[in-house]
């Protein structure tokens, strides 16, 4: 996965909100622009080609106000970019925004 092709994507409005981002999206009260402007700065902090849903990985982003923004990202078959779950990275899972925590 490549980060310059996921930001084209965000960029172009070639992406969707899974079912499941849009309700983490909607707990967390994160705005869908807020996810954009994170995604489309971000960097890929992990990649998981093996995920049974189909190669996904994990993009680190900040939005707006500077607050580190967490989306798990992928492809559906017609190339449309799919964001499956946004979160903000906190402890205990995360010890900052780029490190998991030790019992994760």
């Amino acid at each position: 996965m490549d980060i310059k092709q996921i930001r084209n994507k965000i960029l172009t409005g070639e992406w969707v909100l899974s079912q499941h981002a849009r309700k983490r999206a909607g707990q967390r009260c994160v705005k869908n622009f807020e996810i954009v402007i994170a995604i489309a700065n971000g960097e890929i902090l992990e990649n998981y080609p093996e995920d049974q849903r189909g190669h996904s990985c994990l993009v680190l982003g900040y939005t707006k106000d500077g607050k580190a923004l967490h989306a798990v990202c992928g492809f559906d078959p017609c190339g449309t970019l799919v964001i499956i779950t946004v979160y903000f990275p906190e402890p205990p899972k995360w010890k900052d925004p780029k490190t998991r925590g030790k019992d994760v």
